[in-house]
């Protein structure tokens, strides 16, 4: 747990990206309206997470999950919040299954071009090895002819 409150804060820098989002162009915020936002959204994020974990020791669980999230809302009377995260989540979890299978394609493609390596290596083992015997046959040809 933090020690002090102020350790609770979210980051100054989000918080006036995410206004200066929400707001039109041309329209300025006092530092202390900011502070003040700042402090409102820290308490939501700390009750949310509060009412989240109640639903997780319920389920007998340390880990709080989406599901522990949206009863939150649900329970906190946001339910108007519902859908849009549901629909974040969804667009959130298949850009991780996007960047999973990027992953293990770009894996299988390193292991293809390993074997393929070293399938050409072997190759041209191979080959040096037929060079040497042909000029080994072909200077004991010559040896031969000499006697």
């Amino acid at each position: 747990m933090a020690e002090r409150p102020e350790d609770l804060n979210l980051p100054n820098a989000v918080i006036t990206r995410i206004i200066k989002e929400a707001l039109p162009d041309g329209v300025n915020i006092s530092k202390e309206a900011r502070s003040a936002i700042s402090r409102a959204a820290s308490v939501f994020v700390l009750y949310a997470t509060s009412c989240a974990n109640n639903f997780a020791m319920k389920g007998k669980r340390k880990t709080l999950n989406a599901s522990d999230v949206l009863s939150a809302m649900e329970e906190m009377e946001f339910q108007r919040f519902i859908t849009p995260l549901k629909e974040a989540l969804e667009a959130y979890r298949r850009e991780q299954k996007g960047k999973k299978e990027a992953s293990e394609q770009k894996k299988k493609d390193k292991d293809r071009k390993t074997d393929s390596e070293e399938q050409d290596k072997s190759r041209d083992e191979d080959n040096d090895e037929d060079e040497e015997r042909l000029e080994d046959e072909e200077q004991n040809e010559e040896e031969e002819v000499d006697n």
